[in-house]
C-alpha cells in the first residue's frame, strides 16, 4: 500500500462515526497497535531537555542542550532487554526531580492480550546509571495495569497513577457486571527508591484512554481521567491528591454526553495554573462529530468557557499555562499528511486565537506534548516517524 493509499485509508477512519472507529480499534490485535513513535519529553531546572523513548525491548534516554537540534548518544535505561507496551497512547514517561533526579516510567509487556505491569527506574547521577527497574504496584497478576501517567509534587514525592482490571476481574468471578477498568494509584515518598502499596482512586474507568496528571498549588496533584459512566456515556472524572491522600474525592467533569460503546484511545489533558484555575481538554465524537473541547473544569458541573478547539481530523490534544497564557496543540489529520496545530490564550483561557500550523509530517507522528521550559517559554515535544522535534509555540510551519 502506497504513503498516499494509507494516508487516504486513515482519513477514511477519521471520518466514519466513531463508534465503528472504536469497535475496530478494539478488534485490532494486541500486536498490529504497537506505535510506530513511542515518547516522552520533560525538560529539567537547568533547562535540558530530555527525552525517552522505547525501541525494541529497551527504554532509552537522551538529552538535548540546544532545545532538541541535537540529541545526545542514547543510555540504556533497562538493562535486561524485556517487552514494552507501546500500544494506543500507552508509552514510557519522564519526570525530573529538583535536585537532578530523573524519573521514568512504562509498561512491561505481559503474555496475554493488553495486559502488562508497572515498571520503574531512576537516575540520581544525570542518567548515567539507573536502578534496577521495579513494579511498582504488589498486584501481580496477569491483567491489565497499564496507561500509566507519573508526576513530581512540589516537595519531590513521585506519584504514578495507571488503568488497572483487577476489580473488573473480581466482579466476574463472582458472577457480577463492572463497567471498565479502575484507576488506581502510589506514592513514593523517598524519591523514587520504593513504592507504598496501590490504592484505588476510582471505579469504572475507560480502558484505553490515558490519564492527565498535573501540579496543582498546595504541594497538590490533580489527575483527570475518562470514565465509563451508565449508558456507555464516556466522559471525564477529576480528582485531587495530596501525599498519598485524596483531597477533592473523584468528581465527574465533563458533560459532553457521548455514547460510545468501544475505546476512544483518546486520553485528556491537564493543566493546572498557579491561580488554581483547571485548564483541561478532551475528546468527544457526540453526533458522529469528532471534537477537541477545552474547559475550565468545576468539578460536579460543566465546565466554564467551554470551547471547541478544532474539530474532523483532530486528535490528541495536550495543553500548557504558565500566568495568563494558555497553549494548546493537537494533531490535525487531512490530506496533506499530519500537521501540528497550536492555538493560545493571552487572558487565561477565556479566548483563544485561531488555529495556526506549527509543524508537519507525511509519516506516523506521536501525541503532541507542551512542555515548559525553566523560563516558562512554551514548546511541543513532537516525535514522528522520520524524528523527534521540539517546536517552539513561536514558530510557524515554513
Amino acid at each position: 500500500m502506497s504513503k498516499l493509499s494509507r494516508l487516504l485509508l486513515f482519513l477514511a477512519l477519521v471520518a466514519m462515526p466513531w463508534s465503528l472507529f472504536a469497535h475496530a480499534g478494539m478488534q485490532m490485535s494486541h500486536h498490529s497497535m504497537k506505535s510506530a513513535v513511542a515518547t516522552s519529553a520533560a525538560f529539567g531546572a537547568d533547562g535540558r531537555l530530555w527525552v525517552v523513548s522505547a525501541s525494541g525491548d529497551h527504554v532509552l534516554l537522551r538529552h538535548s542542550d540546544d532545545l532538541g537540534r541535537t540529541l545526545s548518544a542514547p543510555a540504556v535505561v533497562n538493562a535486561k532487554a524485556s517487552p514494552i507496551l507501546t500500544m494506543g497512547e500507552d508509552r514510557p514517561k519522564i519526570a525530573l526531580g529538583e535536585k537532578g533526579e530523573i524519573y521514568i516510567s512504562w509498561i512491561e509487556s505481559l503474555p496475554k492480550p493488553y495486559t502488562g505491569r508497572v515498571l520503574f527506574a531512576r537516575s540520581l547521577d544525570g542518567g548515567k546509571h539507573f536502578s534496577e527497574p521495579i513494579r511498582v504496584h504488589r498486584d501481580s497478576a496477569e491483567i491489565t495495569h497499564r496507561l500509566e501517567a507519573l508526576a513530581v509534587d512540589a516537595k519531590g514525592r513521585v506519584l504514578i497513577s495507571w488503568i488497572d482490571r483487577r476489580d473488573f476481574e473480581a466482579a466476574k468471578s463472582q458472577g457480577k457486571d463492572y463497567l471498565g477498568t479502575a484507576v488506581y494509584y502510589a506514592w513514593s515518598n523517598d524519591h523514587g527508591a520504593s513504592f507504598g502499596p496501590e490504592h484505588k482512586l476510582a471505579d469504572h474507568s475507560c480502558e484505553c484512554c490515558r490519564i492527565a496528571l498535573s501540579r496543582a498549588p498546595d504541594d497538590a496533584i490533580a489527575a483527570i481521567w475518562r470514565s465509563d459512566y451508565p449508558g456507555d456515556i464516556r466522559d471525564h472524572t477529576y480528582a485531587l491528591l495530596r501525599n498519598g491522600s485524596i483531597v477533592d474525592e473523584p468528581a465527574r467533569a465533563t458533560y459532553t454526553q457521548w455514547h460510545v460503546e468501544a475505546c476512544p484511545h483518546q486520553g485528556p489533558g491537564l493543566a493546572v495554573g498557579a491561580d488554581g484555575i483547571r485548564h483541561a481538554l478532551w475528546f468527544s465524537a457526540k453526533d458522529n462529530m469528532p471534537t477537541i473541547w477545552y474547559g475550565q473544569l468545576e468539578p460536579g458541573q460543566p465546565p466554564r468557557h467551554l470551547l471547541a478547539i478544532a474539530q474532523l481530523g483532530a486528535a490528541h490534544a495536550d495543553v500548557a499555562a504558565a500566568g495568563r497564557q494558555v497553549w494548546i496543540a493537537w494533531n490535525q489529520v487531512d490530506a496533506e499528511g499530519i500537521k501540528l496545530m497550536l492555538r493560545e490564550s493571552a487572558d487565561g483561557g477565556v479566548h483563544f486565537n485561531a488555529a495556526r500550523e506549527m509543524a508537519r509530517s507525511d509519516s506516523a507522528a506521536g501525541s503532541p506534548q507542551l512542555l515548559l521550559n525553566n523560563k516558562n517559554r512554551a514548546f511541543v515535544a513532537w516525535d514522528t516517524a522520520s524524528g523527534f522535534r521540539l517546536v517552539s509555540t513561536s514558530e510557524s510551519a515554513q
